[in-house]
């Protein structure tokens, strides 16, 4: 069976990016099966991700080997991936449990391929539903007086699994400016997109007394900044003034899970890169969905 491979490049723009590449994976013997770029014409930066099978048994190792010399002269970044390979992930929750089910539904039924290596939280609420889906649970409990050690508890179980990337499920605790920087690229949130309009407890509810129309959700990465980290995926539902605050609820928590089911898809398959504040996010090539069907 042919291996699968992906490359994400960056570099500034130039003549026969493209062209060059191509040529070196056909003298590899690989065939591209999907590829996405983008020129911005702004900052003068390229982007690219291509899908490419390795015909002649070429390992990866090889193919980015050969492939240093070649992108030299373009000053680029570039990375190979084995996209038979999941990535390692933690899920941080705290009391909110939507976002965690969903993903463990994807999970399990192959609609989300990664591989949970832990979940983390500071209350035990889900160490149940954790443990019956044969998933580590490790309660960590976070108050003012212990931060700084509950975090380096975080920090050693990301180490020691290996973990590529942290996915904060409403995980509602704010993480320091050192793990931020640490863990730069490789953190994911959810929240509400009222802010900054409706901050703090209950901005549902707040939505609703205002009589908001449009209920949405973001999900970006995570920087210093809180809350202000480069955008991954959004969406939005409609709202009338005939529902109630109850259904702002429960709508809010349907697009929050779809729209982070969506973004942990698109950078577990190397689509999203990032372009200084915000993100190229490239659309899903058609072997990204073949065994996984995002609903």
């Amino acid at each position: 069976m042919m291996t699968g491979y992906a490359l994400t490049v960056s570099c500034a723009s130039k003549r026969d990016i493209v062209a060059t590449i191509a040529s070196y994976l056909s003298r590899m013997g690989c065939n591209i099966t999907d590829s996405a770029q983008f020129d911005d014409r702004e900052t003068g930066r390229f982007f690219m991700r291509m899908s490419f099978l390795s015909e002649e048994g070429q390992p990866l190792s090889a193919i980015e080997q050969s492939f240093a010399a070649l992108a030299s002269p373009f000053g680029m970044d570039y990375l190979f991936h084995d996209e038979s390979r999941k990535m390692k992930v933690i899920i941080m929750v705290s009391r909110f449990g939507h976002c965690l089910n969903d993903l463990l539904y994807r999970w399990r039924i192959g609609a989300l391929p990664i591989d949970i290596v832990a979940v983390i939280s500071n209350h035990l609420d889900y160490q149940k539903v954790v443990v019956n889906h044969d998933i580590p649970f490790h309660y960590i409990k976070v108050t003012k007086d212990n931060k700084a050690e509950a975090e380096a508890h975080q920090m050693r179980l990301i180490s020691e699994t290996g973990a590529e990337l942290i996915v904060l499920a409403r995980y509602m605790q704010v993480l320091s400016e050192e793990m931020c920087r640490m863990m730069s690229g490789k953190i994911i949130n959810i929240h509400h997109s009222f802010l900054p309009s409706f901050k703090g407890a209950n901005p549902y509810r707040q939505a609703f007394e205002r009589g908001v129309k449009l209920i949405g959700a973001t999900s970006h990465y995570v920087t210093t900044d809180l809350d202000e980290g480069p955008i991954i995926e959004q969406d939005i539902v409609r709202v009338t003034h005939a529902q109630s605050s109850e259904d702002y609820v429960s709508l809010g928590r349907d697009v929050e899970s779809q729209v982070l089911a969506r973004a942990i898809h698109a950078h577990i398959h190397r689509r999203v890169l990032l372009n200084g504040t915000k993100t190229i996010v490239f659309p899903a090539s058609p072997d990204s969905y073949a065994s996984s069907r995002m609903g």
